[in-house]
């Protein structure tokens, strides 16, 4: 199959995480979407809410959407989630699947501080999400530093035969709040039926989180 994955904290998963990922399964003629909460992230401190209510929301929406599955392989681990050693270990349960790791600007240009970055190239793909009109640079000193070897060689904007290395660079309605301002509105009991879904907020209420 062709699986995309959604890796994140999700405290909590709002519609900048589901949109996206939506749109990468339709322009890339996906089978499924993956939404992979991790328990410890690398590069965040911390998170506000446990794992359990992180992993009871993913669950929500996967119930909601027929289009997403959870992947709970992260959120098990009691070590940082690093995509390279999840990745390797998914590509070793699935070898006859082909993986594209869905991933937003704002990471892709910190991708150099991930944990073997480069490993993932030959792991899956990257779903890069950006708005409409927008082009990657390919001259860029960063673009450059990004891709190196084996994304600059297999660099593409439409899928192909092969199975790992491609930057598919996807054309998104992305919305435009992170979950830290969502979960400042949360607090302050500022409406915020626009990023979030009904059965997110009532999760949110029930347990009071976020308060």
């Amino acid at each position: 199959m062709r699986i995309g994955i959604l890796g994140g904290t999700f405290d909590p998963i709002h519609l900048g995480h589901i949109n996206p990922a939506l749109d990468v399964k339709q322009q890339l003629n996906l089978d499924q979407i993956w939404l992979m909460p991790n328990h410890i992230s690398p590069l965040k401190n911390t998170t506000v809410v446990s794992s359990h209510h992180r992993l009871e929301m993913v669950k929500l929406i996967c119930q909601q959407y027929p289009e997403f599955e959870l992947c709970d392989i992260e959120i098990n681990r009691n070590t940082p989630s690093y995509s390279a050693t999840t990745l390797s270990l998914l590509r070793q349960q699935h070898p006859k699947d082909e993986f594209f790791f869905i991933m937003g600007m704002d990471s892709f240009i910190q991708l150099p501080l991930w944990y073997q970055w480069q490993s993932l190239f030959t792991l899956c793909h990257i779903a890069l999400c950006q708005r409409p009109g927008w082009a990657m640079d390919t001259q860029s000193e960063m673009t450059k530093q990004l891709l190196l070897r084996q994304a600059a060689a297999n660099y593409l904007d439409s899928p192909s035969h092969a199975t790992h290395g491609k930057i598919f660079c996807i054309n998104s309605q992305l919305v435009d709040i992170s979950s830290t301002e969502i979960r400042q509105r949360l607090a302050e009991n500022i409406d915020i039926s626009a990023v979030l879904l009904q059965t997110t907020t009532d999760y949110i209420r029930q347990h009071k989180l976020y308060r």
